[in-house]
């Protein structure tokens, strides 16, 4: 009797231990799928960026799971969704973006040798909530027949007279005005911010529509003769397979604004990592890899964008441009800054 009772419980214990090691496993192998993906919410929608997770799957064996999107309502999903969010990692153009998702508390201090000597201080948020990864600058394009490039000098001078019914930029709700306007808030005050908006609003050859591409169209056209866009637009513009957009672009010249004074006005493409990430270390990796001196040239090459990584060279087209001097103002200002822009915007009547 005692030994039967000795087997029973034996093969007890054995299917006991059986069940727990495939727990175990169970838990294990979800673990390793876990440790295997990255969740990112980017606005950015260009096809660089999606031959680089791919190159960073190929790398690592670690899954971008993209889920792209406007940037606020992003935003506000992951707002939404909160602790249960599956988003580990934000990426968006502006770094008026990434100060609002630092502001809502929706992202979380890093900390990466990695990215501190590929990315310049000044292209990082000072607590570490996000990281700048491509740079553009907001520069004057003109046209070569009507235009002169000695007659350009400053974005104030474009409030002068001469340019009256010749000034062609995109609308007040479009980020990179309010960033450029923040901008001019923080090294001129709002006094001289809001005159110099008030002044450009009574040069504009129409009123404000369309993205940085239509400006440059507007200009072909003859509805104006400078615009104010970013340089990667033009870029693509220039190597565009629409023949038309290149016509367009091999038509106008390229100014950088405010040589002799406080410099041109940049900005960042940038991410941070989400305060609920689920996989916060392969979101650093993620952050690593596409700041690295391989991904960076990359995006120099196929998007006309600056590199923020020193080490890296832009592509010949940025350098036939020239070098250039770079407003010196924390970036977090864009963001800081931005509620005055859209008030002075509203003041002043830009549409």
């Amino acid at each position: 009797m005692k030994k039967a009772l000795f087997i029973i419980l034996a093969f007890a214990l054995v299917a006991l231990a059986a069940c727990s090691n495939d727990t175990t496993s169970k838990v294990n192998t979800k673990e390793t799928n876990e440790s295997k993906e990255v969740n990112l919410y980017t606005a950015r929608h260009y096809d660089v960026d999606d031959q680089l997770y791919a190159k960073f799957e190929e790398e690592t064996g670690i899954k971008v799971n993209v889920i792209k999107g406007e940037a606020d309502e992003l935003l506000e999903r992951i707002k939404r969704e909160g602790d249960a969010t599956e988003a580990d990692l934000f990426l968006t153009a502006d770094a008026g973006r990434l100060y609002r998702a630092k502001d809502a508390g929706l992202l979380q201090p890093v900390s990466s040798d990695v990215l501190d000597e590929q990315i310049p201080s000044n292209f990082q948020d000072k607590d570490q909530m996000w990281y700048g990864l491509t740079k553009r600058a907001r520069v004057m394009v003109y046209n070569k027949e009507t235009v002169k490039p000695e007659e350009l000098s400053t974005y104030e001078a474009l409030t002068d007279d001469k340019w009256k019914g010749r000034i062609l930029i995109r609308g007040s709700e479009n980020v990179y005005n309010q960033s450029l306007l923040a901008s001019f808030i923080e090294i001129n005050g709002e006094e001289k911010a809001k005159e110099w908006a008030a002044g450009l609003v009574a040069n504009f050859a129409r009123d404000p529509e369309g993205g940085d591409r239509d400006q440059a169209k507007a200009i072909a056209a003859g509805i104006g003769d400078v615009a104010i866009m970013n340089t990667y637009y033009f870029g693509q513009m220039l190597n565009s397979e629409d023949p038309e957009e290149v016509k367009v672009a091999e038509k106008l010249g390229v100014f950088f604004p405010n040589q002799e004074t406080t410099g041109t006005h940049v900005n960042v493409s940038g991410a941070g990592v989400v305060k609920a990430a689920k996989n916060k270390e392969n979101a650093i990796k993620l952050l690593e890899f596409l700041s690295s001196p391989e991904s960076q040239g990359t995006f120099a090459e196929a998007n006309y964008e600056y590199p923020v990584n020193e080490s890296v060279e832009p592509s010949e087209l940025l350098k036939s441009w020239g070098e250039f001097k770079e407003q010196d103002i924390p970036l977090s200002a864009l963001g800081e800054n931005n509620a005055k822009s859209i008030l002075i915007f509203n003041e002043v009547g830009w549409k």
